[in-house]
């Protein structure tokens, strides 16, 4: 079996294998926004040794120089023997594992170790804890489904089009090799962890089981199964201790998933006697509005611009990508990430890359560029179809959460907070998302982003069994707001295409 060298460390892997399938299981995970086509160009390593040879999609994203000297597109190339590849870690500190919930043992569903994983979309985040419900070590890495699509309804097509045991094969494989790396920081073998917890969208947990998902991808869209379950780790292929179990928090709907839920528990919103908002905004934008005792829930699909995929130099927030940009002097001024020269850029860098195009009066109210395409710094630019699918993804989300708060008949002063949560939420300019619309600005001066809210619900149900009653029970209790069918989401995401220009 051929060797794959990584950074140094070996890895074996089998002759044949895609190289970003072997580097999918490794610390230098690569992002697909295309689903490993070829198509983007965004899956960059510099690599040698016995490797096939680079095929015409290659040769039109790299030049000659580039290919002498070592880099490759790692969804267009495969290995064939042994091979040395030389990459940048993928981004664990980009991926978002700190929260702002305190989060401590009191009845812990395991002995000795534990583990706490969020199973996103776009990535995957873990914490491993000891029984005092100390946090031994923590750590993130891409979810390797993306070679099935960066949304999930192009993998639920493919776990029906035959592809389910992989696709469940290849996720559980991720989350098994990030607790190897935790567990290695930690000084401890992954079997003597005996117990997790794994929340996720709804979809998410489906293609981690194996689950038909055909009920999620017809009408009515109605799960037929919600999770709030135990499993044995075995069942889900992790190396853990024998008889390990791994509990699968309870969704609330077809599209509003555990993730949701989990950052619900984290957050606290169902025990305060105020009216609150929380929004979960991934490529899947999730929201939640606690209100009178009830709590009403929806789902927007933001898709995953807002996580570097999709745009013309997207990336993921890792060194090289934009993530901060101003206006000085009547000029754009950019912060890099990792100080050296811009590559790319990543979901907080658009969100101000627009807001400042606005103030600068080159971006106009329908999302229209004086130049197509705009550069923002050294060779990183936005197109016009860029701001099209940005414009789509905003709007979806602000008119979800206009939605909800309309049909609570509330007016926007009752809502006392809005709470944001994921990585995205986390690197966010407030100010600027209300600028661009991608939360109401009557909310701006009320928003605290909360860290990964749905990696520390998944902690806190991971050191405290007893929270899964109450957990379950709210998300029973929940209402879900169908919004595909909802006239007046559809009236606010209209509006919400525009831009407000300064006055």
């Amino acid at each position: 079996m051929p060797v794959m060298t990584v950074n140094g460390k070996a890895y074996p892997v089998p002759a044949g294998i895609r190289l970003s399938e072997a580097l999918a299981q490794t610390p230098v995970s690569t992002a697909w926004p295309c689903g490993g086509l070829g198509r983007c160009g965004k899956c960059r390593v510099t690599a040698f040794g016995a490797l096939s040879e680079p095929d015409g999609q290659e040769k039109a994203f790299l030049s000659e120089e580039e290919r002498q000297a070592g880099v490759r597109l790692a969804c267009r190339t495969f290995v064939l023997g042994d091979c040395r590849v030389e990459a940048a870690v993928s981004g664990g500190e980009a991926i978002q594992t700190d929260g702002g919930a305190g989060v401590s043992a009191v009845r812990p569903m395991f002995v000795h170790f534990g583990a706490a994983v969020d199973l996103g979309t776009t990535t995957l985040a873990a914490r491993l804890y000891d029984a005092s419900g100390t946090c031994l070590a923590s750590g993130g890495r891409m979810n390797p489904q993306s070679r099935w699509g960066a949304d999930v309804i192009s993998r639920i097509q493919a776990s029906m089009d035959g592809a389910r045991e992989e696709i469940a094969a290849c996720v559980r494989e991720g989350i098994a090799g990030l607790l190897r790396e935790l567990a290695e920081q930690a000084g401890i073998e992954t079997q003597a962890i005996d117990g997790a917890v794994i929340t996720g969208n709804t979809a998410m947990l489906y293609l981690l089981t194996a689950s038909a998902p055909d009920a999620l991808s017809r009408a009515p869209f109605e799960a037929d199964r919600l999770f709030g379950c135990e499993v044995e780790a075995a069942s889900l292929a992790l190396p853990l201790a024998p008889g390990a179990r791994v509990y699968l928090p309870r969704c609330i709907s077809a599209f509003v998933g555990a993730d949701i839920t989990a950052a619900i528990t984290a957050a606290g919103l169902c025990r305060s006697g105020e009216t609150r908002l929380l929004a979960d905004i991934g490529t899947n934008g999730e929201m939640a509005l606690w209100h009178g005792g009830e709590l009403c829930c929806c789902s927007t699909a933001a898709g995953p611009a807002f996580e570097g995929a999709g745009l013309s130099m997207g990336m993921q927030g890792a060194n090289g990508a934009v993530d901060h940009l101003r206006v000085e002097d009547g000029e754009l001024r950019a912060h890099v990430l990792g100080g050296g020269e811009p590559v790319g850029i990543c979901g907080s860098g658009v969100v101000d890359a627009l807001a400042c195009l606005l103030e600068l009066e080159t971006l106009d109210e329908t999302g229209l560029l004086d130049d197509d395409p705009t550069v923002l710094c050294g060779n990183v630019s936005l197109t016009q179809k860029d701001v099209r699918m940005i414009q789509l993804a905003k709007s979806a989300v602000c008119a979800g959460m206009r939605t909800l708060v309309q049909h609570a008949k509330l007016p926007w002063e009752q809502v006392s907070e809005l709470l944001v949560a994921g990585g995205f939420g986390s690197y966010l300019d407030l100010e600027n998302a209300g600028k661009i619309g991608l939360i109401p600005p009557e909310l701006v001066a009320r928003t605290r982003a909360i860290g990964n809210a749905s990696l520390d619900g998944a902690s806190m149900l991971l050191l405290d069994r007893a929270l899964r009653e109450e957990t379950e029970e709210m998300a029973n209790n929940a209402h879900t707001a169908d919004l595909s069918t909802d006239p007046v989401f559809m009236q606010w995401y209209t509006d919400g295409m525009f831009f407000e220009t300064p006055d």
